[in-house]
């Protein structure tokens, strides 16, 4: 075997607003053994312990956290540079990271991060993101961010899941334009991670065989 055994394709998992690591750990493993036995994925919890009501209480267990806090229109944030300094202190610890997967706000950040990384304000201490998993994404608001992270298009390979009734799906295909060839899967549910059909299994699939040519580079 020798070289010709290649590792997994490492992703660092970030997960929605007000939930945890834990939580997008079950919610991914609705996913076939068949995908997740090709991938190596590390769950984190946000830095910051959830500062008001969760929408999956009743639902899943806490503790819950969330990545950063915004105003009503999404264009101001704060703790926003203390994210991504975490999110860089998690992929040095768990490294080498190859790519992210992201959740609702996870996916919000893990499409942003490759151009601020590109553009120097971010993960500036660990490899290139050579891809980027997005569930139920969308774009940043605030002129700052937008500037950084969407001036030039995102440029590595991306999958993009968009729900026929989520109500970021607007701010999803939005977000696919800044995207260079984005993979798209459409699924009939809302802001959820849906399980896999026969058509979206094979298109994951394909997306994997790409992604792992890429770490093995």
């Amino acid at each position: 075997m020798g070289s010709e055994e290649r590792r997994k394709p490492r992703l660092l998992c970030l997960h929605g607003f007000r939930t945890s690591g834990e939580i997008l750990k079950t919610q991914i493993h609705k996913w076939p053994q068949s995908v997740l036995d090709h991938l190596d994925l590390v769950f984190v919890d946000a830095p910051f312990p959830c500062q008001g009501k969760s929408d999956v209480e009743g639902i899943f267990d806490p503790p819950y956290y969330e990545w950063f806090q915004f105003n009503k229109e999404f264009t101001e944030y704060t703790n926003f540079d203390e994210c991504l300094k975490y999110i860089e202190d998690c992929m040095i610890k768990h490294g080498p990271i190859d790519g992210l997967l992201g959740f609702s706000q996870g996916a919000i950040l893990s499409a942003a991060l490759p151009g601020l990384q590109a553009k120097g304000v971010a993960l500036t201490k660990v490899p290139k993101v050579k891809f980027i998993v997005i569930v139920g994404g969308a774009k940043f608001r605030s002129p700052l961010v937008v500037d950084k992270a969407y001036s030039s298009p995102i440029s590595c390979p991306s999958i993009h899941f968009l729900g026929e009734t989520d109500f970021l799906k607007k701010y999803g295909m939005e977000l696919t334009e800044s995207c260079v060839e984005p993979v798209v899967i459409h699924h009939p549910k809302g802001h959820t991670i849906p399980r896999l059909d026969d058509k979206s299994l094979k298109t994951m699939m394909d997306f994997i065989e790409r992604i792992k040519k890429d770490v093995s580079k």
